[in-house]
Formats: C-alpha cells, structure tokens, sequence
C-alpha cells in the first residue's frame, strides 16, 4: 500500500492507563559515505489508549525516523537499528521474525505521512486505493470495498464522497487528500495512529479542521495517537503531553500546558519564544540562532550547547541525562523530564 502503512491486526483490550506503544532506549543509525549519522540516541516515550503524545523539534531532530523504527519501514541499509526495545502492548516488535511482523500489519498502528500527494497513486482512484484495504486484509467483494471506501470518505468529513469515490487524487485540495489519508489509516480501525506532519502545506483554516478531525476521531475510537510536527501551535488544543526531540534526543517531556507555560530546556524556550503572537504586532520575530547540528560530528557535552545563550563550560563536556523536574519546594513534577544541566533556571527564571 501506497499511502498509509499499518500494524495490526484487528481492535484488542488494553488495561486503562497501560501503554499500548513503548519505546525504550532507541538508537538508530545511518551509514553513508561521509560516516555514521547517528539519527536516534536513546529516545523513550510511551502513549496509551485515548492519549495524545505531540513529538516536535526541527527537521532533522529524529522524530519521522523514530516513527518509522516503531513502523518497521527503516531502509535497512542504510538505516540501522543498534539498540532499544518497541514494545506493542508488551511484546518487543524488534526481536520479531519478518512474517510474524508482516502479519500483524493491518489494524493496530496506523501511520499518516506528511505528502499525501506524494503517497497516493496518481493513477487509482481515492475509491480503489481506500478499498484495497479492505480487499487485502479482510477478503471483500470489490462492491463491498467500493462501499466501506464511501463509508470512510464520509466518516473523515468529504462532501459528496459517493459521487467523489471514482475521483484521482489530484481532483482533490491538499485538505481533502489529507482528510483521504486520515481514512486509510482509520480503515482497519487501529489502536494507535501515528501522523507525521499532518498539516504541512495546508493553511491555518485547513490545519485546524484536520487537526479537529484527528482529535475527534480519536476520542470516538479511544486511540492512541502520536503526533509529529515541528510546529508547537499546531498541537497547543489537541496533546495531552509533549516530547521534545533536538539531534536525535528527547531534551525535555511534559503535559502540555505545563510546557508551554513554563518550558525546563533552552531549546523548547526558544521554540516557544519564535511564535508569533498578536500582542507583539511590529516587533522583530525571535530565532534560535545557528543551525542544528551535523548528525555525522555531534558537538561534545550537550548537542545545543553552540546555540545556547546559557551555556557553560559544564555543557561543552559533559551530556546532560533525561532527569526529573521539581518544583521550588522540591517536589517531583509529574510527567516533567529536562535534558539540561541548568534546567532549573529556565523553569523558574
């Protein structure tokens, strides 16, 4: 299939509040010609049922390659998986044979990928390519799958879809093939859906009604949904927590209104800091300054550190490890993680 890959086989129980994803401690690495990019370096999250984990960070940061480590889709080579676990509800994807993954693909883990033009066959139409999974992994009559497929282009919201179920992709706006995209991965009805940059390209109308979409979808079904962006408003009203990524790493974890209103890492600071806001008509939009670094020669001690207005000597040498955030009084936050050494500063400065 074309445009949306999937794990899965079919709806199961999880235990409220047990993760249906975990990943532990990835590293992912490719190999080219100028060395070893190391893409991933011990990233962890975990999601649940009915819950909504936003990944962001610039491109480049690891976030699509980590989706698509969880997803089995590396190019392997040059992708390289060197260490971790991936656990669907308790069980290590990682350690599985080929078919035994293979036949699991169909209806617990979704993935929607950020070019939908791209990811649909220009020449089915949206009717076939939404059918064919029915037609794969349950064995319908082409007329049953013609049916689901309307079922589906009405269920994300597009109007007349049994008139426009016989339409080519290119026949629709970048919001309605996004909406199509959306469909595919709702098609088996999976636990978790991950989507890889939803909205690009779409304008803020349209990035709203999708992102609504999403998250009505996800509480009608109670599914888990991992949303990766580089965009913080994007997913300011949909997240439950958040997960920043900077070169490979996670830098900083929270509920989300704890993050956007106080920050526990320079980076997300400065992430948070570069939106445009309406109370500041006139003045100059604030930047990070540089560029991320080369994934082939990571600096030593913390990778932002070159960016980083606060950094010291400490941060040039030594790496700064995923540690619990505490209140003034002392107190553990709960979900708050910060990869720097100087975190306290920036929550409560």
């Amino acid at each position: 299939m074309d445009a949306v890959e999937v794990i899965g086989g079919g709806r199961g129980s999880v235990e409220p509040g047990t993760p249906l994803l975990e990943v532990d401690d990835l590293h992912v690495e490719f190999h080219t010609r100028d060395g070893v990019a190391k893409a991933v370096n011990g990233v962890s999250y975990s999601v649940a049922a009915g819950e909504t984990l936003a990944v962001l960070g610039e491109s480049g940061s690891g976030k699509s390659v980590t989706a698509q480590a969880v997803m089995g889709i590396l190019d392997m080579p040059p992708g390289r998986i060197t260490a971790g676990r991936i656990l669907f509800r308790g069980e290590d994807l990682l350690t599985m044979g080929t078919a035994a993954r293979r036949s699991i693909r169909g209806g617990h883990i979704a993935m929607i990928f950020q070019d939908a033009l791209s990811a649909l066959n220009p020449v089915l139409s949206v009717g076939y390519q939404l059918g064919e999974m029915f037609r794969a992994h349950r064995g319908v009559s082409r007329k049953e799958a013609k049916e689901k497929a309307v079922e589906l282009m009405d269920r994300v919201r597009i109007p007349a879809a049994r008139q426009r179920v016989g339409d080519f992709p290119h026949q629709f706006s970048g919001g309605m093939r996004q909406r199509i995209m959306i469909a595919m991965a709702l098609a088996l009805e999976p636990d978790l859906i991950i989507a890889d940059e939803p909205t690009t390209a779409l304008d803020v109308t349209v990035q709203a009604q999708v992102m609504d979409l999403l998250a009505d979808l996800q509480a009608e079904y109670n599914m888990g949904l991992i949303l990766i962006t580089h965009d913080l408003g994007v997913v300011a009203d949909v997240a439950d927590k958040i997960a920043v990524m900077y070169a490979g790493r996670i830098v900083e974890t929270a509920p989300v209104r704890e993050l956007y209103a106080r920050p526990a890492h320079p980076y997300t600071r400065g992430l948070l800091d570069s939106i445009p806001r309406l109370d500041q008509k006139g003045q100059n939009l604030h930047a990070i300054k540089g560029l991320p670094p080369s994934l082939l020669s990571l600096p030593e001690g913390c990778a932002f550190n070159p960016r980083c207005d606060r950094a010291q000597d400490r941060c040039r040498t030594e790496l700064p490890a995923l540690t619990p955030v505490t209140s003034e009084y002392g107190t553990e936050l709960a979900g708050r993680r910060s990869a720097c050494h100087y975190w306290r500063e920036t929550l409560h400065g």
